[in-house]
């Protein structure tokens, strides 16, 4: 079987996981080899990148519950593998070997919690017991020999809500505050926190519509799917869909035109909106700026507003979303959403599902996709749904409201934007909120993370069939 190149040696063991739970629950021995999927990968001392491989296996073990839902107690998609997580120095500002043992000593005459205390060669040390990580000890060093060390999926989460778990040296992750975004996944150098997966539930639909013939299984895929699978064609990934068991393939691009055209309205009736595309940045919003949820557009996603116009089309079909988002995994059980998508696998899931049935994209036809516009299409970067909301106002002929949007590409961008919003003094009536640098192509499901690319983006939008964003949706309305 040709194994596809990921980024990391981390990402490619979660997708030897999934790819084997996944080839065992087609094949309906996943009970009888649950407990052998560690072994398999795990075949030898060098195999292993743990002190030992017993280790490695039990890891691996808590990865195939991950693959398989991971743990029902806990709602939040992202979950710490605790053994697997205690390699990383506790966080916390740390005297460096750039510390000269100078006798002026300001670090320990600006500690008001007297943190500092010094050895015989006169070396400064942080007692971590006392120190309450102000800083300042940091900001007098003449030789900034006193840092702040964080730990990866610390730095990598934007919204604070990772901490190390008490007693132990394990992240802990506070659900209050976490917004499924994913960025502490792709970052964590030892794989220890990773999004539950769904791949199971998808298997089963296969399974059952048992050749579209109980009902029609449909895939909706997200627009930043035109920058994965890049040693295929993205039509012949349209067609490895349609032999794994999918009746059609549907752009959930064609939902961001209907987005799009609504929200523009919504813009202009309510005077100030921010957008409601990005599962992360919506949950932001309700957990960190609480008094703006009113402002949070009424409109469902992308992915929900394209799925809701197929079930009332068909109210017996599955839908299965595809895309690059972790969060969209916590969107999908929402009350408003739940109704209309079934279930919802990323990027490296559905390699991992190809894999296991062995489906070979590279000797596949070319199929097509071509429902949405342009303007659909370009949801997949910061700054596309921006540019679909001006054209969408420009199609219906509103000439009396002053659009002033602000694009924020990343969770930080988003944060200065709503503070702002909160305080009454943003210049800006529409937030386009993207959680993932660089939009939904920075996602943290992506099957590789490099490519970022705006002009790529753009040029998978200019091949769509349809012009306009009126074009694109004309039949959605006529049938909504």
């Amino acid at each position: 079987m040709k194994v596809k190149k990921f980024d990391t040696k981390v990402q490619h063991l979660k997708y030897e996981v999934l790819r084997e739970v996944a080839r065992h629950a087609f094949d309906g021995t996943l009970l009888e080899h649950y407990n052998d999927i560690p072994k398999t990968i795990v075949k030898g001392p060098k195999a292993t990148m743990r002190c030992c491989i017993y280790k490695e296996r039990a890891i691996l073990a808590e990865r195939v519950k991950l693959a398989t839902g991971g743990d029902k107690s806990n709602p939040n998609v992202i979950e710490v593998i605790d053994i697997a997580c205690d390699e990383c120095p506790l966080s916390g500002y740390t005297v460096t070997e750039s510390c000269r043992g100078c006798i002026a000593h300001r670090c320990e005459e600006v500690c008001k919690r007297g943190a500092i205390t010094f050895d015989d060669q006169l070396k400064a040390h942080i007692d971590k017991d006392k120190c309450v990580e102000c800083g300042m000890c940091a900001k007098v060093c003449p030789y900034s020999a006193i840092v702040n060390q964080k730990r990866p999926c610390e730095n990598a989460c934007k919204v604070n809500a990772i901490s190390m778990a008490e007693g132990t040296k394990a992240a802990h992750i506070d659900n209050d505050k976490c917004i499924s975004c994913g960025a502490c996944v792709y970052q964590c150098p030892f794989g220890a926190i990773s999004d539950k997966s769904y791949i199971l539930d998808v298997i089963q639909m296969i399974k059952d519509s048992d050749h579209n013939k109980n009902f029609k299984l449909h895939a909706v895929v997200a627009p930043s799917i035109a920058s994965q699978f890049r040693h295929v064609k993205l039509g012949q990934v349209i067609s490895g869909l349609k032999e794994m068991g999918f009746y059609s393939v549907v752009e959930a691009a064609w939902g961001a035109d209907l987005v799009s055209y609504r929200e523009s309205q919504e813009l202009v009736e309510k005077g100030f909106l921010t957008s409601s595309c990005c599962p992360a940045f919506v949950d932001y919003i309700k957990k960190a700026f609480p008094s703006l949820v009113e402002h949070i557009s009424h409109n469902l996603s992308p992915m929900a507003s394209i799925a809701q116009c197929m079930k009332q089309q068909d109210e017996a079909c599955k839908i299965v979303f595809i895309g690059p988002c972790t969060a969209k995994k916590a969107e999908i059980k929402l009350d408003t959403v739940s109704p209309y998508i079934d279930s919802a696998i990323t990027f490296e899931e559905l390699q991992a599902l190809f894999d296991a049935l062995e489906i070979d994209l590279e000797h596949l036809p070319v199929d097509v996709l071509d429902n949405a516009s342009y303007f659909g299409r370009i949801f997949a970067r910061s700054g596309g749904l921006t540019d679909a909301v001006a054209q969408a106002l420009k199609e219906q002929g509103v000439t009396d409201f002053e659009f002033k949007p602000i694009a924020c590409d990343g969770i930080e961008a988003c944060k200065k934007a709503l503070m702002l919003a909160s305080k009454n003094v943003l210049p800006n009536n529409f937030i386009e909120g993207m959680a993932c640098n660089g939009g939904c192509i920075g996602g943290a499901g992506c099957l590789t993370h490099g490519v970022k690319d705006k002009n790529e983006v753009d040029e998978y939008g200019r091949e769509a069939f349809e012009e306009t964003i009126t074009d694109s949706i004309s039949v959605l309305i006529n049938h909504s």
